[in-house]
């Protein structure tokens, strides 16, 4: 998995997976795009506004959690 962060268009991605032949890209909302391979394979989520979007519940962190350990990482990210 990748996050990646375009400060120029003020978009963030986070890819599963490299992208097949037949990607879709499903606008799930203004400021959510998710690409999907027709078997509902999903390659990505492409979040648009997202200095807005992912400051909103945790002022510019990205927190990692694995739900079967409990172990929990805390990114900060810089978005400006």
């Amino acid at each position: 998995m990748r996050f990646s962060y375009d400060a120029r268009h003020n978009v963030a991605y986070i890819r599963f997976q490299e992208k097949g032949a037949e990607v879709e890209a499903i606008r799930l909302g203004e400021e959510i795009v998710v690409d999907m391979a027709p078997d509902g394979t999903v390659y990505g989520i492409e979040l648009l506004n997202a200095n807005e979007q992912l400051r909103r519940e945790n002022a510019g962190g990205l927190v990692v959690v694995n739900e079967a350990t409990g172990e929990r990482s805390e990114l900060s990210l810089a978005l400006d």
